[in-house]
C-alpha cells in the first residue's frame, strides 16, 4: 500500500483472543495475558452458565451475588462476551462515581477493555465514547448518564445494572419533581394553593402554618388523585410558572420535562416541607435509553423477593438466576451487632446512651454513620459525635474515600445511602446505624408512615440493613462492630421474622448481638466489643455459634411476599396504562391487583391504596362517559379502600372528592359487624347448657392457673363474637400464645398471659418480645397474615414496665391487667343476658348491635381499653 506523507492507514484490528463460545472461555483466553485471577470461581462459571443456557435471549434478567463472591468479574464477562459474539454496545452502569471508577478499573484488570464516562458529558474523553459507540469498549457509567431527560448513554444494546437493589431512588428521579418550603417557599406555597381541592380542608392550615404541631410536621399527605386530574390544568400552569423563573431546583426543572402534560397521571404528597410529584411506578417503557436495549441484566448482592425489583424498574417481568450454592449461607467478614438501648442501664437512663456511643467512636478512630434523613443526621452529629472530630459527607469523597481515612479519628455520615462506599480493613472497624431506613422521597415515607404498608417496602428495607452493615466488611477475613441506635430500628432488628428475612449469615449475626445486649449492662456491652476486637480465643466460641446457626437457616420471604409478586406485573400493567391515558385498561388492571391483594395471605394496607386509585379512575371514568358502571365500580372501590385501611390516617386526610358516588358505607364498624354475625350463627351457643359452662368459666380469670385462664380467655373470645376462640394446645412452649380471637377477616386479637406472675417486680424486654412474636406464630398456624391493626395483648398483674420492654416492643403490643379482663367478660355476659331474654331466635343483626353497644359489648368499644397502655410507647414523665 502506497503510504501518504510517510503513515500508512490502520487496518481493521480484531480482538487479539477471538471469539469465544462462552463467558468461562472468554475469561481462559483473557488470563493468559492480564492482572485478574487466574481462574473463575465455580460459582461464578455457574450464574454463567445458567445465563448463557436459559436466559441469553431474555430481555430482563437478574442476578444475585453476594459481597465478596466477584459479581463485577460475571458482570464484567458476560457484557464483553456479548461485544465480542454478537457485536453488541454494551453499559455497565453504578450508583456512583467511585463505584464507577473502581468497575473500570477491575474490567481493565480482567483484561476488558473499559470506557470510563462519569462526571460532565461535555468532559468526556471523545476517544472512549467513540470506542463505545462502536462497539469496542464496555461503557462504565452512572444510572444518571441514562436515567436522564437528556441521557448521554443512549445507544446501549445490553445495560448491566450494578447494585439494582439500590436504584429505585435513581430510575424515578427523572420523573420526580420536588419543591422544597425551604428553599422554593413562594413556589411551595404557590403549588400547595393549586392542590387544595385535592387536601382535607381541615389539614390545609396546618400544612400553611409556619410552625405546625409535632404530628403534622412529619406527616405525609397524599392529595386525591381524582381531584389533582380534576385540576389538573390549572396545577401544571403553576408549575410551569415556577419553573419557568427558576422557583424550583434544576433537578426539577429537567424533571418538568417529563411530567408536563402528565400531572393528572401522578401521585402527589404533600408534607409541611415538602411537596413531590411523581408516578406510583416509573414509566420507564416510554423511557428509549432504558427501554430498547435487547437485554437488561440487573445485578445485586440481595434481590429479595415481593416484586420489588419490578416495580423500581417499571418492569413486569424480571428473569431471576438464584444465589450459588454455598453462597447463600455466607457471607463476606463477620459483624458484632451491638445495641445499646437494650442494655438494662442505658434503657432506663436515655442520657446515658450518647456518652456510651461517644466512647465507642472515639476507641474505634474512624467511624461510617448511615442515616435515613438529614434532620437524624444532624441530631448525631450534634449529640452523639465527640468533640473535635471531623465529619465528612458522601460529597466529600465521592471521588476519593482517602480524605476520610486518613484521619485517626473522623466519621464520614452519609444520609440515605446505603452502599457505595468500600471500607475495608483498618479503613474503618464501626459502622454506626441510626434509625430505620425507611425513609427515602415522600412516596416511600408515605407508603411506610402513612399507609403502614411495611410488607412491600420489607425487601428495600432489608437490603439496606444488609449492605449498610456490610460497609466496613468488604473480605471474608474483615470484621467490624455495627452500632445500632434508635428505638424504631432497634426494635425492628429485635423481631425474629425480621431476623429471618435476613442472609443466614447475617441472622445468625443479629441474634448474637440482641442476646449480648438484652438484659446486659453497658459495661458487659463494652467487654464484649473488646473482646470482638481483639478477635482472640476469647471470640471463637462467639464465632463457632455463628456459623454453626448460619447453616441451619434458610433466609424467609416475609408474609404476602408470594402475592405481592403476582401482583407486581399487574400494578406495571396499570401504571403503565395511567401514563398512556388508558383509563379503561388501567382499571382493568387495578382489579387485577386488587383481586391478587385480597385473599388472607397479602398485606391489606397496601391494598388499600390499591382499591383507592381504583376509585378514582372509576370516578374520572364516571365523569368522563356518564356510565352507571363507572360510579358503581367506584362506589365498590372506595368500600373498599375503607375497609382495608382501618387502622390509619391516610384516608381521611385526602379530600373527599365525589362522595356522593360512594355508596353510603355501612354504619357498624367492620369488627363488629363481624362479632355480631358470628354470634348470630353460633346457636350452639345458645343452648342454656353450654351458655352457662361457658359463665363458669369467669373463675378462671380470678385465678393464677395458667390452663383455667386460658379456658377463660378461650370462651371469653367465642361471647365477645370471634368466628374461632383457641388457646396453646401445650405442645409449643412458650412459642405459642395463649389466646387468639378472631374476628373473621377484620381483626385478630392475640393473648398472651402471665396472670401467674406476682404484682412486685416490672414486665422485662424478653416477656414483651415474646408477646409480639405470637402473631407471625399465629399467621403461621393460620395460614393467614393477621388483617390490619390486629394487636397482641400481654395480661400481667405487674404494675410496672421495664425500660428495656419498652425499645423492643413491637407497635401491635399492648398490656393489660387481669381485672380489665374480668370486666370485658362481665359487660360481654351482660348483653348477652339482655340479647337472649330478646330471643336470639328472632333478633336482627341492628337490634343486636344496638344491645351489645349499650352494654359496651362491641368490639370497637372494648378494643381501644386493651390498648391504653402500648409497650412500644413509653408512657411521658
Amino acid at each position: 500500500m502506497r503510504r501518504r506523507g510517510g503513515v500508512a492507514f490502520k487496518r481493521g484490528q480484531t480482538d487479539s483472543v477471538g471469539v469465544p463460545g462462552d463467558p468461562e472461555q472468554l475469561y481462559r483466553l483473557l488470563a493468559r495475558g492480564n492482572r485478574g485471577p487466574d481462574s473463575v470461581w465455580g460459582h461464578q462459571s455457574k450464574v454463567m452458565e445458567h445465563w448463557h443456557r436459559e436466559f441469553r435471549d431474555k430481555s430482563d434478567v437478574a442476578l444475585e451475588l453476594p459481597t465478596g463472591a466477584g459479581k463485577t468479574l460475571v458482570g464484567g464477562l458476560i457484557a464483553e462476551f456479548l461485544r465480542r459474539a454478537e457485536g453488541r454496545r454494551v453499559a455497565y452502569l453504578c450508583p456512583t462515581r467511585q463505584l464507577a471508577v473502581q468497575t473500570a478499573r477491575k474490567l481493565d484488570d480482567y483484561g476488558i477493555p473499559p470506557s470510563l464516562l462519569i462526571g460532565q458529558s461535555k468532559d468526556w474523553d471523545q476517544a472512549d465514547l467513540t470506542r463505545f459507540q462502536a462497539g469496542r469498549s464496555i461503557a462504565v457509567s452512572t444510572y444518571s448518564h441514562v436515567f436522564n431527560s437528556r441521557p448521554r448513554i443512549d445507544a446501549a444494546d445490553v445495560l448491566i445494572l450494578d447494585d439494582a437493589h439500590a436504584a429505585e431512588s435513581y430510575v424515578a428521579k427523572p420523573w420526580s419533581l420536588r419543591i422544597s418550603r425551604r428553599t422554593h417557599g413562594s413556589a411551595y406555597e404557590d403549588v400547595l394553593a393549586a392542590l387544595s381541592p385535592a387536601l382535607d380542608p381541615l389539614l390545609l392550615p396546618h400544612l400553611r402554618s409556619e410552625n405546625p404541631g409535632s404530628q403534622y410536621l412529619t406527616g405525609i399527605y397524599l392529595a386525591s388523585p381524582a381531584a389533582v386530574a380534576a385540576h389538573a390544568h390549572h396545577v401544571e400552569l403553576v408549575l410551569r410558572e415556577a419553573v419557568a423563573h427558576r422557583k424550583v431546583s434544576d433537578d426539577s426543572v429537567y424533571a418538568w420535562k417529563f411530567l408536563e402534560t402528565h400531572v393528572a397521571d401522578c401521585m402527589v404528597y404533600v408534607s409541611c416541607r415538602e411537596i413531590l410529584i411523581r408516578p406510583l411506578i416509573a414509566p420507564t417503557f416510554q423511557h428509549d435509553a432504558f427501554n430498547s436495549p435487547k437485554q437488561r441484566i440487573y445485578m445485586s448482592a440481595t434481590l429479595g423477593a415481593g416484586g420489588e425489583l419490578e416495580r423500581a424498574f417499571g418492569r413486569s417481568k424480571i428473569h431471576r438466576i438464584p444465589v450459588p450454592p454455598g453462597w447463600d449461607k455466607e457471607g463476606t467478614g463477620r459483624r458484632f451487632f451491638v445495641f445499646p438501648e437494650m442494655t438494662k442501664d442505658l434503657a432506663s437512663d436515655p442520657e446515658g446512651v450518647a456518652p456510651f456511643v461517644r466512647r465507642v467512636i472515639e476507641q474505634a478512630g474512624r467511624t461510617v454513620v448511615l442515616t435515613p434523613e438529614t434532620r437524624v443526621a444532624d441530631k448525631f452529629r450534634e449529640h452523639y459525635l465527640p468533640e473535635n472530630y471531623r465529619s465528612f459527607t458522601a460529597k466529600e469523597v465521592e471521588d476519593d474515600l482517602s480524605a476520610f481515612t486518613s484521619q485517626p479519628a473522623a466519621a464520614l455520615v452519609l444520609t440515605n445511602r446505603y452502599d457505595g462506599v468500600d471500607l475495608p480493613g483498618d479503613d474503618c472497624r464501626l459502622v454506626v446505624f441510626t434509625g430505620l431506613p425507611a425513609k427515602g422521597d415522600l412516596q416511600e415515607r408515605f407508603l411506610h408512615d402513612s399507609v403502614g404498608a411495611d410488607e412491600v417496602l420489607r425487601e428495600r428495607i432489608r437490603a439496606r440493613i444488609q449492605q449498610g452493615a456490610g460497609r466496613a466488611t468488604r473480605n471474608l477475613r474483615d470484621h467490624a462492630a455495627v452500632l445500632v441506635l434508635g428505638r424504631s430500628l432497634t426494635s425492628y432488628l429485635a423481631r425474629s421474622d425480621i431476623q429471618a428475612s435476613m442472609h443466614p449469615e447475617i441472622h445468625a449475626e443479629l441474634e448474637v448481638g440482641v442476646d449480648a445486649s438484652l438484659d446486659q449492662s453497658s459495661d458487659d456491652v463494652w467487654e464484649n466489643l473488646a473482646i470482638f476486637n481483639d478477635q482472640g480465643s476469647d471470640w471463637q466460641g462467639v464465632e463457632e455459634e455463628i456459623v454453626r446457626n448460619r447453616e441451619a437457616y434458610d433466609r424467609q420471604d416475609g408474609p404476602g411476599a408470594a402475592a405481592l409478586q403476582q401482583a407486581v406485573r399487574s400494578e406495571v400493567a396499570a401504571a403503565n396504562a395511567l401514563w398512556s391515558k388508558d383509563h379503561r385498561f388501567a382499571l382493568n388492571a387495578i382489579k387485577s391487583v386488587t383481586d391478587q391483594l385480597r385473599n388472607a395471605q397479602t398485606p391489606k394496607r397496601y391494598s388499600s391504596l390499591w382499591s383507592y386509585l381504583g376509585f378514582c379512575v372509576a370516578h374520572r371514568l364516571a365523569e368522563a362517559t356518564g356510565e352507571q358502571q363507572f360510579q358503581q365500580a367506584a362506589a365498590v372501590y372506595f368500600n373498599e379502600a375503607r375497609r382495608a385501611s382501618l387502622g390509619t390516617t391516610w384516608f381521611d386526610r385526602v379530600a373527599p372528592v365525589a362522595a356522593p358516588l360512594a355508596a353510603e358505607v355501612e354504619a357498624l364498624d367492620p369488627t363488629d359487624e363481624a362479632a355480631v354475625n358470628t354470634i348470630l350463627a353460633a346457636k350452639d351457643l345458645w343452648r342454656p347448657e353450654a351458655f352457662q359452662a361457658a359463665l363458669l368459666t369467669r373463675a378462671g380469670l380470678q385465678q393464677t392457673d395458667p390452663d383455667r385462664y386460658e379456658d377463660g380467655l378461650v370462651h371469653l373470645g367465642l361471647l365477645a363474637g370471634a368466628s374461632k376462640s383457641y388457646g396453646d394446645p401445650r405442645d409449643g412452649g412458650d412459642a405459642k400464645p395463649d389466646g387468639v380471637w378472631i374476628f373473621g377477616s377484620a381483626r385478630w386479637v392475640i393473648w398472651e398471659a402471665k396472670n401467674q406472675a406476682k404484682e412486685t417486680g416490672e414486665i422485662g424486654a424478653e416477656q414483651a418480645r415474646q408477646a409480639g412474636g405470637h402473631r407471625r406464630t399465629t399467621e403461621k398456624a393460620e395460614g393467614a397474615v393477621a388483617p390490619v391493626d390486629s394487636i397482641c395483648v400481654l395480661a400481667s398483674p405487674k404494675k410496672r414496665v421495664r425500660d428495656g420492654a419498652y425499645n423492643v416492643a413491637e407497635e401491635n403490643v399492648y398490656w393489660v391487667r387481669p381485672p380489665v379482663v374480668l370486666a370485658l367478660f362481665d359487660a360481654v355476659t351482660r348483653a348477652w343476658r339482655e340479647a337472649r331474654a330478646r330471643g336470639l331466635e328472632s333478633i336482627s343483626a341492628t337490634e343486636l348491635a344496638a344491645v351489645f353497644r349499650e352494654h359496651q359489648a362491641l368490639p370497637s368499644q372494648w378494643l381501644p381499653t386493651l390498648r391504653e397502655h402500648p409497650l412500644w410507647r413509653k408512657p411521658e414523665e
